[in-house]
């Protein structure tokens, strides 16, 4: 009778992996990558979000992050910064630079999407769309899949944040 315990398990195994939200896989176009892309859920009543990733850029020529769209926000590029002891947050109004041959981490703390007015939540388990505008490579539209409030990434339990670093 233990075929019955295992077929319960590989059940339980199931529901447990549907019930955590996919990775995207990554997205090209031309010489850039989007790695990793992933979201923070919001509390209820909240009017902006957060939206992290890795740019991969391959080819010989830099490109540089202008901007985006999204029909359930305003997409703005931001970047946090340490001066003088005190942490602020600027939006980089020229776009963010992607050297080439390089790559880039948006990560909390750092280089981050930020996802003003929103029109609804970011819930848990669900995934929200926009599309990522870029000097060269032009419009990518781009899945994020939405972790939890206050989460540090889909690789937070292997200690693979980005931290907003150039690589």
């Amino acid at each position: 009778m233990k075929r019955p315990h295992a077929f319960a398990f590989a059940l339980a195994l199931a529901v447990v992996a549907s019930a955590a939200p996919g990775m995207a896989e990554d997205i090209k176009a031309g010489d850039i990558t989007i790695q990793k892309p992933w979201a923070r859920a919001t509390p209820k009543g909240a009017e902006v979000g957060g939206a992290y990733f890795v740019i991969r850029n391959t080819g010989a020529q830099p490109d540089r992050l202008t901007g985006g769209t999204a029909d359930f926000a305003t997409v703005e590029i931001h970047q946090m910064k340490n001066e003088d002891g005190v942490m602020k947050m600027v939006e980089l109004k020229d776009g963010l630079p992607i050297p080439a041959h390089g790559s880039v981490g948006l990560a909390p703390g750092g280089y981050h999407v930020m996802l003003t007015h929103l029109t609804h939540p970011l819930n848990k388990g669900e995934t929200i769309k926009a599309t990522l505008t870029f000097e060269h490579a032009g419009a990518v539209e781009v899945t994020f899949p939405v972790l939890a409030v206050g989460a540090s990434g889909p690789d937070a339990a292997k200690g693979g944040g980005m931290g907003g670093m150039k690589m």
